[in-house]
């Protein structure tokens, strides 16, 4: 099987990417841990095969403050965020049909199994640093200690994210390490970049994948970090840790 190993560069990103899009879905188990259906397959094309997971948007179970059948979409949308970043920290990730219907495909990420995940996620890694940033702009409901996969040679990549991106605010994770501290100059940098491509062709993409109020506080949460200059803070309105925490 083929390593498409994050981190990729910008030809890797893309080979994978159209692998995931176009190759062969092959299940091989399922994960059962997963609240919703996630399948481990392998996708194959052009005798190039890569691990991955898919997510049937059919085994999605229905939550009260998402609307059904969109967590996929939602999964895409924060690759795309991601990807706009320059951070990389994402997963490649493709919507497509699969065996059991549309769902989303994700390169599979093979990770250090050697790390510590509870010390890590109380650690101040970059990585993790920029992950919260990510994650205000996701508005990611569910930042477990699970969703954080550390890969030899040190990166951290974080997945899981079907319940991000509510118009109203719901940040929930274990990252807040560095609340009310001062945004770094990467992360200001990258913040207005991205405000810059909300409004060109990030916009146009977000908003084939979310509704167009939920575009709409992606934007207002760039523009609210960017005022503060601030990490958040927990507001009081929602529980600030997922349970179970990992």
């Amino acid at each position: 099987m083929t390593s498409f190993a994050p981190p990729l560069d910008a030809a890797g990103t893309e080979a994978a990417l159209d692998l995931l899009a176009r190759g062969d879905l092959s299940v091989e188990g399922r994960l059962v841990d997963a609240s919703n259906a996630t399948l481990y397959c392998t996708v194959s094309l052009d005798g190039v095969s890569a691990g991955c997971v898919h997510k049937p948007v059919a085994g999605e179970r229905p939550l009260w403050d998402f609307p059904d059948g969109t967590l996929a979409f939602r999964e895409v949308a924060a690759y795309e965020v991601s990807a706009a970043t320059g951070w990389d920290l994402v997963p490649p990730t493709v919507l497509r049909d699969g065996p059991f219907g549309p769902g989303m495909a994700q390169l599979w990420v093979d990770v250090d199994e050697s790390v510590d995940l509870v010390a890590l996620a109380r650690s101040a890694h970059p990585d993790l640093r920029r992950m919260a940033v990510l994650d205000a702009v996701l508005n990611n409901a569910d930042r477990k200690g699970g969703h954080l996969l550390p890969v030899p040679g040190g990166r951290v990549f974080g997945v899981d994210h079907g319940v991000c991106f509510a118009a109203d605010d719901k940040l929930r994770t274990l990252l807040w390490q560095w609340r009310g501290q001062p945004l770094d100059d990467d992360a200001t940098e990258v913040l207005r970049d991205l405000q810059a491509a909300l409004d060109a062709d990030l916009g146009r993409r977000l908003a084939g994948l979310l509704s167009r109020r939920e575009v709409a506080a992606v934007r207002r949460r760039v523009a609210r970090l960017l005022a503060a200059g601030v990490h958040p803070l927990p507001t009081g309105d929602w529980p600030a840790v997922p349970w179970p925490p990992f």
